[in-house]
């Protein structure tokens, strides 16, 4: 018995030594990758070290409840300055060593939570629980585990009652019963959760990996073609039935990205880019994606057995809500970019573009760009007197696409310079001669727009070729490629930043984003994240050009367009109205919260405050105006022959009759045709 448990021993000690090694080798080849091909690369030092093992023990123990204090400082003093150095030694045992500490306490937080679940929980004991939101100092001590356990699943219980129903007098009715339900509920729920981590160390080490890319920059980032990568990849395909994208944001969460409008997931009407997806059923099974495999997650949304899928959403951080989508199969559209006409007392063309979309084959030429091109022609057959063009929620896309449809726009001249990692400074220039489209333009924004957005927003706000209404950009004026780790290495790869963007002005939008010519309130712009969220994002600055370039319209026109239009936003209830939602959700959920009692009361006032804005927000009042909305005559006739999207057409169309960003678009078109 003593032979075998060495031979154990032994074998799993040479398992660790072989991880270590690899671990170390991964992490050189990433190194000498970045600081060969990124725009700005940092040497691996300290600040590195003290970066990614602080990143990682965010990651691992986000709640601080489970390294305790004294094993945070002895791996602390043994490796938060000490990364680096380990790495250039190819001793890379610090992996294996925080893990084997982190799988200990989650077996100890394991045992305790099966102790808990077959205990009586008292829940009239006088007790308070603090809120913090962000992170804070490891504080365990090994005499308090039991305590902070059983206060946080007293909390969670009661937090889960608290949304059972609307009338608090019914629930201390059935209090014993509910609290026995709920009870089994999240504790069952946090086992699953430890027991998914246990079962998925590898993860581990491809987020060590991606938190020493992250050093560099936000965008930077290692991927390897494992369960985690397919998955992400068949959620993000255009034909997906669901119709929509998403991506794992650094706690493991699933988020909803882009939304297909011809897919039924936008067709529902309440499903928004950044929603979490909480769980996932097919009306037989429920997946929590707090502890299911992704692999189990991707097998119950792609199995053509399952018609029905019904998603459990949750919205910054907000109450969790269903939505049932039945999947589609959806035919490869030519186009995603759609338009109409609004009509008040001119005629006015829409254009809206989810992304910056292309051929990535390369084939065929097809693109955003072109698309765009198609229904610009439409539009002037219907004698279109101005232009609209949606970029709200456009996380972006190709570049080169970007470049395409600014030309259309621009006659000709530079439109940017770009600055490899050498240094070299290149003038983009208009690719076209001439313009397609010459009339005034209005482009929609807003903190979502991103990247290649707002690269095209910015050549038409410094050519004043349109002027930009909404909420300020994201704020990333970087380019990435992904790279092979080595060559003909097909498993390892790395997203690498490797250029940046100016104005041809020479200033930059990198970390402070484009600002709108005129700002317009949006419903959770004040908790969007932004480029300067990221620690370690570019910092904002600018160069010295001497590129000449010559504006459409002069400043003064621009100004008293502005200011008619700031003066209507300031008088509109309807943007007041948001202001006011804004300023509740930021006390809601960046504001430090006092520390509450545990009861359920208390808990129960906490939940409804945050169901009360909710449905505040849900139920908006956005049908105040009712905009005269239709299609042109060449996509009437389309749409003929297409009856199949019809439903699709509606939904777009009675969308945008109550937009009051569209309305203020063609009001300000208006305004410039006016004083012109």
């Amino acid at each position: 018995m003593k032979t075998i448990s060495l031979v154990l021993f032994l074998t799993a000690f040479s398992l660790f030594g072989q991880n270590d090694v690899k671990t170390c080798e991964i992490l050189s080849k990433i190194n000498a990758l970045i600081q060969r091909e990124h725009i700005n690369p940092k040497p691996v030092d300290d600040s590195l070290s003290v970066f990614v093992f602080d990143r990682f023990i965010d990651e691992l123990d986000p709640s601080r409840n489970i390294f305790l204090k004294s094993e945070y400082d002895t791996l602390s003093q043994k490796y938060r300055l000490n990364i680096d150095n380990l790495i250039k030694d190819k001793a890379c045992g610090f992996l294996s060593d925080i893990v084997s500490v982190y799988k200990k306490d989650l077996l100890r937080n394991k045992h305790l939570l099966e102790r808990i679940d077959k205990e009586t929980i008292d829940y009239e004991g006088k007790d308070t629980i603090r809120f913090y939101k962000k992170a804070y100092p490891i504080y365990l001590l090994d005499n308090q585990v039991e305590k902070v356990w059983r206060k946080k699943i007293r909390y969670e219980i009661l937090d889960d009652m608290a949304q059972v129903s609307k009338n608090l007098d019914s629930i201390k009715t059935n209090f014993n019963a509910l609290a026995l339900h709920s009870k089994n509920t999240v504790i069952q729920n946090e086992l699953c959760r430890i027991n998914s981590i246990l079962e998925n160390e590898s993860n581990l080490e491809e987020s060590l990996y991606n938190h020493f890319c992250s050093y560099f920059d936000p965008h930077t980032a290692y991927f390897s073609d494992d369960s985690k990568s397919n998955f992400v990849a068949s959620l993000s395909k255009e034909h997906l039935s669901l119709g929509l994208n998403v991506s794992l944001n650094e706690k493991s969460e699933i988020i909803v990205g882009e939304l297909d409008p011809n897919g039924p997931a936008f067709l529902t009407g309440k499903i928004k880019k950044g929603d979490q997806i909480v769980s996932i059923s097919n009306l037989k099974e429920t997946l929590l994606v707090s502890c299911a495999s992704l692999e189990s997650i991707s097998n119950m949304i792609l199995s053509d057995a399952n018609k029905n899928i019904v998603l459990t959403l949750r919205r910054n951080s907000g109450k969790s809500f269903e939505v049932l989508v039945e999947k589609q199969v959806i035919k490869d559209e030519e186009n995603t970019v759609y338009s109409f006409i609004v009509e008040k007392d001119i005629k006015i063309g829409y254009i809206k573009i989810p992304s910056f979309y292309a051929d990535i084959e390369g084939n065929s030429g097809k693109g955003c760009a072109q698309d765009v091109a198609k229904e610009i022609i439409k539009l002037q057959k219907d004698n279109i007197k101005g232009l609209v063009i949606d970029l709200v929620d456009n996380g972006g896309g190709s570049m080169e696409e970007a470049i395409k449809l600014a030309g259309i726009f621009i006659d000709e001249g530079p439109i940017s310079i770009v600055i490899d990692n050498k240094k070299v400074q290149t003038t983009i220039d208009d690719p076209f001669k001439g313009m397609l489209y010459k009339d005034p333009i209005v482009l929609l924004i807003n903190g979502n727009s991103a990247s290649a957005s707002e690269f095209f927003a910015s050549v038409l706000q410094d050519y004043h070729r349109a002027l930009l209404i909404g909420s300020t950009t994201l704020g990333k004026a970087t380019m990435q490629t992904i790279v092979p780790l080595e060559e003909n290495d097909n498993e390892n790869f790395v997203k690498v930043s490797i250029n940046r963007f100016y104005r041809i002005t020479g200033k930059s939008h990198q970390s402070v984003g484009v600002f709108p010519n005129v700002q317009m309130p949006e419903i959770y712009e004040t908790i969007f994240q932004k480029e300067q969220d990221f620690p370690t994002a570019f910092k904002n600055d600018s160069i010295e050009t001497f590129i000449k370039f010559k504006p459409y319209v002069k400043n003064n026109l621009i100004q008293k367009i502005e200011q008619k239009s700031q003066l209507r936003i300031r008088n509109d209830s309807y943007f007041n109205a948001i202001n006011t939602i804004n300023k509740r959700i930021d006390d809601l959920v960046n504001q430090p919260k006092k520390a509450i009692p545990l009861t359920i009361e208390t808990v129960f006032e906490e939940q409804n405050e945050v169901s009360a804005l909710w449905e505040k927000i849900n139920t908006f009042d956005s049908a105040s105006i009712n905009l005269n909305v239709y299609n042109s005559n060449l996509n009437t006739l389309l749409l003929a022959v297409h009856p199949s999207e019809k439903n699709n057409n509606q939904f777009q169309l009675d969308a945008l009759k109550k937009n009051h960003y569209l309305n203020e678009a063609i009001t300000i078109i208006e305004d410039y045709n006016t004083l012109k």
